[in-house]
């Protein structure tokens, strides 16, 4: 399997060359830089398995770089890891609600970056590789263009596979109507957000098997979530 590649965006230069330095002992592929125009080049030249993202940057701020790189598909599922010194509630929820997986207070231990690097990428690095995913008892071949349930061999439309894929790559994760249809559609689609609520539908519909309860959650006021039931 290929080394996971890491874009690592931070302006205090001794950090970026500790944390180069660690994550390149650890194997993975490491690009860097301190300035947010920069990165949203580098991110569209080769997408990135994860992003690690300041938010004071030189140059389009980390809380910008992160809301682009959610808008773009390419980067859409792109896990985000903010490292901040900005540690007020107020800011968490900023980060979190424009896209970051995870927000990261100054200082902090590298060793906790690492191991939450790694945690996230033993989720995601199924999906990356081609290889079957697993959430609960829903598994999902890539490959072969497969999703069974409980050994049952489910039929989903390219929707509603697209749709599962998605949230199987992220459980736990509540995306918002916009988010879903940036991921699923491709940003720029002109479908409007109810037509996500039909699609959520069908694929319930879809996930159906006696016995078995509904993964997908609906998040009042915020949109839906996959989770291992």
């Amino acid at each position: 399997m290929n080394a996971a590649s890491l874009l690592l965006v931070e302006d205090d230069p001794a950090l970026l060359e500790l944390l180069e330095y660690r994550f390149n002992n650890e194997g993975y592929r490491v690009r860097t830089t301190a300035d947010g125009d920069e990165a949203l080049i580098l991110a569209s030249e080769e997408t990135p398995d994860l992003v690690i993202l300041d938010w004071m940057i030189e140059g389009t701020s980390g809380i910008e770089v992160c809301r682009r790189l959610r808008r773009d598909k390419a980067t859409a599922h792109v896990p985000i890891i903010m490292l901040t010194a900005r540690e007020a509630e107020d800011d968490r929820i900023r980060g979190l609600d424009t896209g970051a997986d995870d927000y990261i207070t100054k200082p902090f231990s590298p060793r906790e970056l690492l191991a939450r690097v790694a945690a996230v990428m033993r989720r995601i690095r199924p999906a990356l590789a081609g290889e079957t995913i697993e959430v609960g008892d829903i598994t999902l071949d890539p490959v072969a263009h497969k999703v069974s349930r409980r050994g049952q061999t489910l039929q989903l439309g390219p929707t509603e596979y697209r749709l599962l894929k998605f949230f199987m790559e992220s459980p736990g994760r509540v995306f918002s109507r916009s988010q879903l249809l940036d991921g699923v559609w491709g940003t720029g689609s002109d479908i409007e957000l109810r037509t996500v609520d039909v699609h959520i539908r069908r694929l319930r519909k879809a996930l159906e098997v006696r016995g078995s309860k509904d993964p997908v959650r609906t998040v009042r006021s915020a949109g839906y979530a996959f989770e291992a039931v």
